[in-house]
């Protein structure tokens, strides 16, 4: 078994850290499971060709991951060698621009389906009894009116909630916390700004909320939540300060 040293662990995982957040998705997969694998390998001694054939199939695997199933291998192979030289024809600035972009571009056109399956979920859900729609796009339906001051946007609110997708997945519940929390209005996504000023203290409402009321096509990259999902919250408005 490999043992590394403290000093060239702590170097490995600087050099992680340096790297932007598209680059970490590229490589992060790679320099973990290779860690792993050399630290677990039966043959203590791996030759530096099995090692790099091991970072080929590894990259691959994490580019498959993430829905890339083409690339100019040629290519790919000759921008690794130039940088290993020391005169790739483009900066790791550069390069990790246009792979960002890239990504991103893939993403969107990933999330291009789901969106439109939100919009028709919204669509047959206007139709249904007792549902609201405001004139933003906010759907909502009263399960408990409540009583007293509504909030404002400048207010800050108690709550009891529970989020999903469309297709029931939770994704985040004070409930399953076991404790409301507290936070100003004004300071979450437009859908629930707008949508708690609907309510009165003690009252339940079912929020369903347009992606652009939501996270749109920016949520956390790390989160449970897709570009372009459209949100459902059960919400109980506990108390307004």
């Amino acid at each position: 078994m490999v043992i590394y040293t403290r000093q060239k662990f702590i170097s490995i995982m600087k050099l992680f850290q340096s790297i932007s957040p598209s680059f970490k998705r590229a490589f992060g997969l790679i320099i973990i499971l290779s860690l792993v694998t050399n630290a677990q390998a039966q043959n203590p001694n791996p030759s530096m060709e099995d090692i790099s054939y091991a970072f080929g199939v590894l990259f691959a695997k994490n580019l498959q991951d993430q829905g890339l199933e083409s690339i100019s291998t040629s290519e790919m192979a000759e921008g690794l060698s130039s940088q290993m030289k020391g005169d790739a024809r483009l900066t790791p600035e550069q390069a990790n621009e246009i792979v960002g972009e890239f990504m991103q571009a893939k993403q969107m056109e990933a999330s291009a389906g789901y969106d439109a399956e939100c919009q028709s979920f919204l669509a047959e859900n206007a139709e249904k009894s007792g549902i609201e729609i405001t004139a933003s796009g906010l759907q909502y339906k009263h399960e408990t009116v409540g009583e007293g001051d509504s909030p404002t946007a400048a207010s800050t609110v108690t709550v009891h909630y529970r989020g999903t997708l469309i297709d029931g997945t939770e994704f985040d519940s004070s409930y399953s916390r076991g404790e409301p929390i507290s936070f100003p209005l004004g300071n979450v996504i437009a859908g629930w700004t707008e949508g708690l000023q609907l309510m009165k203290p003690g009252g339940k409402t079912t929020f369903f909320i347009p992606q652009n009321l939501a996270y749109g096509a920016n949520p956390n990259p790390n989160g449970p939540i897709p570009p372009l999902a459209a949100l459902v919250f059960e919400v109980e408005l506990i108390s307004v300060q």
